[in-house]
């Protein structure tokens, strides 16, 4: 199925890691006809899948960005403006995440560190990305949310959570300017963040089979999973569902990580 991305440039937050979402987005957009800016803050990272997408013959530019900083999410955005000259899709993929524990314990840090990054930052670069959107009146935004209702990570849901709420809203309000936004819950993920159990160290063997078994395939979900999701929902073909929440990770039962 031709998804129309020839010609199309796509913004990706989050790429920085070489076994994220981000990265697995970026490439599949890539392979698709995507041109792609790449960012994360890891800047390194983030031109390791840059240069990835530029051997698949398309153009990709890296940026470090903090996308909790308001002051450097517009800089990026300008930035992406002046060498691309549009932004068609925009894919709201960076996140953090705490050490696992139980909500009682968790801190006020921890608690503006998730809100500042996983929320602030997908309000802070849609912000600074919609005016150019609106202007051209056309728009595609992806946002990559999910984490709810398991134990030893509430603070983390209810970031995500605030993620669900706002790409329902803002779907509402974009939708008269030719601009189609929706969500992906995905499942637990073979990333970064849980490779090392969000505890600051790396799961064993027997946790993270523990921890796979727990989901409906059984298996990881993996940035190759993500990209051709997102890739549908960034398309000119899904042209009709708006402000949905895809879930990915059918078959969880309630669970604590390890």
């Amino acid at each position: 199925m031709d998804l129309g991305f020839k010609g199309k440039v796509a913004l990706v937050t989050g790429t920085g890691s070489q076994v994220g979402y981000g990265k697995g987005i970026a490439m599949y957009l890539g392979k698709e006809g995507c041109d792609i800016v790449s960012v994360d803050i890891d800047l390194d990272g983030a031109k390791k899948t840059a240069a990835e997408i530029q051997a698949l013959g398309r153009k990709a530019i890296a940026i470090k960005s903090d996308v909790s900083n308001i002051a450097e999410v517009d800089a990026m955005v300008k930035t992406a403006l002046t060498e691309f000259g549009r932004i068609d899709i925009l894919i709201n993929n960076a996140g953090t995440s705490t050490v696992l524990k139980p909500f009682i314990e968790t801190t006020k840090a921890e608690f503006d560190k998730l809100i500042n990054v996983n929320l602030w930052g997908v309000m802070n670069v849609t912000r600074a990305v919609v005016p150019h959107m609106i202007s051209r009146q056309y728009g595609r935004i992806v946002n990559i949310t999910g984490g709810q209702g398991f134990a030893t990570i509430s603070l983390y849901g209810a970031s995500k959570g605030g993620v669900d709420s706002f790409t329902r809203s803002i779907a509402s309000e974009l939708l008269e300017y030719g601009i189609v936004v929706n969500g992906v819950h995905p499942g637990l993920g073979d990333t970064g963040l849980n490779r090392a159990g969000r505890g600051g160290r790396f799961l064993t063997p027997e946790e993270r089979e523990t921890a796979a078994q727990m989901f409906g395939l059984r298996r990881f979900c993996m940035g190759e999973d993500m990209g051709p999701m997102v890739a549908f929902l960034a398309s000119d073909v899904c042209s009709y569902m708006v402000g949905q929440i895809l879930n990915m990770s059918a078959g969880a039962p309630p669970m604590r990580f390890p």
